[in-house]
This record gives structure tokens, sequence and C-alpha cells, in this order.
């Protein structure tokens, strides 16, 4: 797996690569990161959850039982499961965000795929994605995954993001440039 030490140079990158090298070798990419998918579901939805994953006042032996009594309920993957329950025993739940993108990125290039982080004022309906990734398939000349996000604060348009390449088409940039121009 080539990373050009660009994921594994960070700590979460480090336990990213160990999970998609387990998940790899045990032909579990897909259970994974829809395991994953349900995590980062569950960081969003329930504070609790959240505030288990992110406080440091938390010890690891309380961690790790919360994680072990949680995982039937959140239906993960065995993979994810213990490697969930590694994270809680090393104090690590904080890199859960992290490691997740991480997985995320390493699985997408494993599948020749190219993830391209995506925000818009307003959330994308299905057709708006579908238009997106062909065209951004046309652009790359590969497949892309979208990432999609919300900022209202665009007001409009997108900001596309592509490893570190920046298409943004927001109506935010777009006034603060016209602002800057008439300041002259």
């Amino acid at each position: 797996m080539e990373n050009s030490g660009g994921i594994q140079a960070s700590l979460a990158g480090r336990y990213a690569t160990a999970l998609f090298g387990l998940a790899r070798d045990e032909q579990q990419i897909d259970a994974v990161t829809r395991s994953l998918d349900t995590l980062e579901a569950a960081i969003a939805e329930s504070t609790d959850f959240k505030a288990l994953v992110s406080s440091p006042l938390i010890g690891r032996a309380e961690a790790g039982r919360a994680i072990r009594a949680l995982v039937p309920t959140l239906g993960l993957d065995p993979i994810s499961a213990k490697f969930l329950g590694v994270l809680a025993d090393n104090g690590r739940l904080g890199e859960l965000g992290a490691v997740i993108k991480a997985v995320r990125k390493l699985a997408a290039d494993n599948r020749g795929e190219t993830t391209a982080e995506v925000t818009s004022a307003h959330p994308l309906n299905d057709d708006q994605v579908a238009r997106l990734k062909s065209n951004l398939k046309a652009r790359l000349g590969r497949d892309v995954a979208v990432e999609a996000k919300v900022d209202p604060e665009l007001l409009g348009g997108l900001v596309v993001r592509l490893g570190s390449q920046m298409i943004d088409a927001s109506i935010r940039t777009k006034l603060n440039n016209l602002a800057m121009a008439m300041k002259g």
C-alpha cells in the first residue's frame, strides 16, 4: 500500500492504515467502511456517544467498558468492533473522526476513486450529486466519491476540494471578490 507518508504521518493515519490493512487482508473493506459510517452517524446524532469518544475526563477502562457495551447496539462488524476497543484501551477514541476520514481515503484509493469534499449552502439531492460526480469524473478521468457537507454561510454555489486542489464557486467568494474590486 502506497501512502507516500501522507496518511501515515499522523497518529490517526497510523491507526487508519492498520485498520484498513486488516480489513483488506480479511476482504472486509466494505463491512468496515459501513461500520465506520455507522460510527460517524452515532457521533453526529448522539451527544452522549460524542462525549464518550471526545472527553478526556473518561478513563480508558470506563471508555473500554462503555464501547464494548455499545458495540452490539451499533451493529458493527467484528473487525471494527475490536478496533474500537483497541482505540478505547489506548485512550485514543478522540482520534476516531480522523481515523474514519483516513480509512475512507484509503478505501477510495483502493477502488481507484478520488474523494471530493463538496460544501454547499443547501443539501444536494441525489440528482445533483450524480451530475457533480459525472462532471468531476470527466475532468479527472477517474471515479469520484463525494463527501457532501452543508455550510449556509456560502449563500449559494459550491466549494469542491480534491486533495490540495480547491474549486470555489460559492456566492460568498464571488461577493467578496466583487467588494475587493470595488475598493480598488
